[in-house]
């Protein structure tokens, strides 16, 4: 039997192999009833005959369905197992583990029925037919750890065949919170959100879709990192594919024409985002402005260790619970999707993810220092604060 010790902010929990496969046995989800079934009259309203003049009313008029159904308060949390938190490419069924406990989360955090759907296809084609079928069955999707370059193509192609609200979590629920977290710590370091020098590191999911967040509030001083460096226009192997995600990243961003790789990339550098498993030398830590902000959010093993990032940085936030500034996307998704589904609106906008963020800095605002630039995840005022805010946008 294997034992786990993880630190959080008050004291150590000892997890067991013994204890963590028990909570799972049988899965982590459950469905029960909204009205009673104890007797003929309670299924005669519940089910037949009863629910045959509900049938008859919504086919004469569909929108009963949003109000008479469950499906438009439902989110199904989509993924192909491609990208599976640290673990990659894992298939589905091992992937279900996971997407069982997102749905947790959305029904734990933002009152969101939510259901789990792993696809046995990899195929771009066939995962957007099966939700299109599948659309009177729901309101909402997330897709989840689906791996990049696909998840950009996926998440665009849904957007434009369903009429509800998609969101691939992996990209904009941690844009979100790392925007939350940034705005934070610029006061912290008394510095223009607008004036920062950004380095990203890791150029997939979440990386590209930081950037696009951080271009989105007027920051214009952004760096992509990747395997071979900085992402410039004038890489080689980005000039031959003109078309990639990356060129058209590399386009919008990296102002000065950087080139090289991570040390000439964080030479002057006021932030460092890392969302690689990529790790940072130490030495480029050096390179980088005083009162430098490091936000290392590679779970579980960070790109940099917090104790060696707080010798050179004024902010150091991770992924990890362990460790003060969490940045996690359960400050997000829950209360995007609900303000969306509240609002009745048909996608996520920019907008409604920049609103997102900015109630999420907001709670932490009051009692802001270099240890606390966003409200924990278990703080319960997140949901209703980013829901909130999120249907107001769509209102705008």
């Amino acid at each position: 039997m294997s034992i786990e010790t993880i630190a959080t902010d008050n004291d150590a929990l000892v997890l067991s192999e013994e204890e963590i496969f028990a909570a799972h046995e049988g899965g982590k989800l459950t469905i029960s009833s909204t009205v009673p079934l104890d007797n003929k009259r309670d299924l005669s309203i519940a089910y037949t005959p009863g629910v045959a003049q509900v049938s008859r009313a919504i086919h004469a008029n569909p929108e009963l369905a949003r109000t008479h159904t469950w499906a438009e308060r439902l989110v199904v949390v989509v993924s192909d197992g491609t990208a599976v938190l640290g673990l990659g490419n894992i298939g589905p069924s091992a992937s279900l583990p996971v997407m069982e406990g997102k749905s947790a989360l959305f029904k734990s955090f933002g009152d969101l029925d939510s259901i789990p759907l792993v696809l046995n296809t990899t195929n771009v084609d066939e995962i957007i037919e099966t939700l299109v079928r599948l659309r009177p069955s729901f309101g909402a999707v997330n897709l989840e750890d689906i791996s990049a370059p696909r998840c950009f193509e996926l998440e665009e192609r849904l957007i434009e065949a369903l009429d509800c609200p998609v969101m691939h979590d992996d990209q904009h629920g941690t844009a979100v919170v790392v925007l939350a977290a940034l705005t934070n710590a610029a006061k912290v370091t008394q510095r223009e959100l607008a004036g920062l020098k950004v380095v990203v590191s890791g150029a997939g999911a979440a990386g590209i879709a930081i950037a696009e967040i951080l271009l989105a509030v007027g920051i214009k001083d952004v760096i992509l990192l990747d395997s071979k460096g900085v992402v410039n226009a004038e890489r080689a192997d980005l000039v031959a594919d003109p078309g990639s995600v990356k060129a058209r990243m590399a386009a919008r961003t990296n102002p000065r024409g950087v080139t090289g790789g991570p040390g000439e990339g964080l030479t002057g550098a006021d932030v460092f985002v890392g969302v690689s498993s990529s790790k940072l030398d130490e030495e480029h830590l050096k390179l980088m402005n005083d009162q430098s902000i490091v936000f290392a959010l590679s779970n579980p093993d960070p790109e940099v260790l917090p104790e060696v990032a707080q010798q050179y940085a004024a902010v150091v936030a991770t992924g990890r619970s362990d460790f003060p500034n969490q940045i996690n996307n359960v400050l997000a998704f829950p209360g995007i999707f609900r303000g969306a589904l509240d609002a009745g609106a048909r996608r996520i906008t920019p907008a409604m993810k920049i609103a997102a963020a900015n109630a999420i800095a907001e709670l932490a605002a009051e009692d802001l220092s270099a240890d606390y630039i966003v409200p924990s995840p278990l703080d319960a005022r997140v949901a209703p604060a980013v829901t909130a805010a999120v249907a107001a946008a769509v209102a705008e």
